[in-house]
């Protein structure tokens, strides 16, 4: 059962996490070029498809968490260091995306679909109102979604090396 557990875990890892990595990464470039071409609508278009991506498996994601819960069990091996400190970078990474990434996202995508709408905003390409209570929209936005996916996507690197190497492990390096 180990073995179906670390199958399901692996895959779970690769086809959740891999998708939310690619996608958050490409939103602030086209959120740059949205910005830069206001009404223009494929760039507004390609936001709502990597903010879908990312809000969809990030919520598959949470198989990851299971199938990695349930290999760690078989394995015995839930009070290891590694899997501790992968547990709490996984969560800081959950974190991240839940509280910094996804709410950005949409707030931007709101914006950018507003102003190219020809609804509430500036049109330039400086700044875009926002609503309230939302980030608002300027050159700064994307620069901080782009260091916030690079922490998260750090943190999902470090969390895979100790997957691999597992200090202490009779299997790792």
């Amino acid at each position: 059962m180990t073995k179906l557990f670390l199958i399901l875990h692996v895959l779970a890892a690769i086809m959740a996490v891999g998708p939310v990595a690619v996608a958050a990464s490409m939103f602030p470039p086209v959120l740059r070029s949205a910005l830069a071409g206001p009404g223009e609508a494929a760039p507004v278009t390609t936001l709502r498809t990597l903010h879908r991506i990312c809000r969809v498996y990030a919520g598959v994601g949470i198989a990851v968490v299971v199938f990695g819960f349930a290999t760690a069990s078989s394995m015995g091996v839930l009070d290891s260091a590694w899997l501790i400190t992968s547990i709490a970078l996984t969560f800081l990474a959950a974190v991240i995306l839940i509280v910094l990434v996804l709410p950005r996202q949409e707030s931007a995508l709101e914006a950018v679909a507003g102003t190219g709408a020809g609804g509430g905003g500036t049109g330039g390409t400086e700044e875009a109102a926002a609503a309230p209570g939302t980030v608002k929209l300027d050159a700064r936005t994307s620069v901080q979604l782009a260091m916030f996916t690079g922490v998260f996507n750090v943190l999902w690197a470090t969390v895979t090396i100790l997957m691999i190497v597992r200090p202490g492990s009779t299997t790792g390096g």
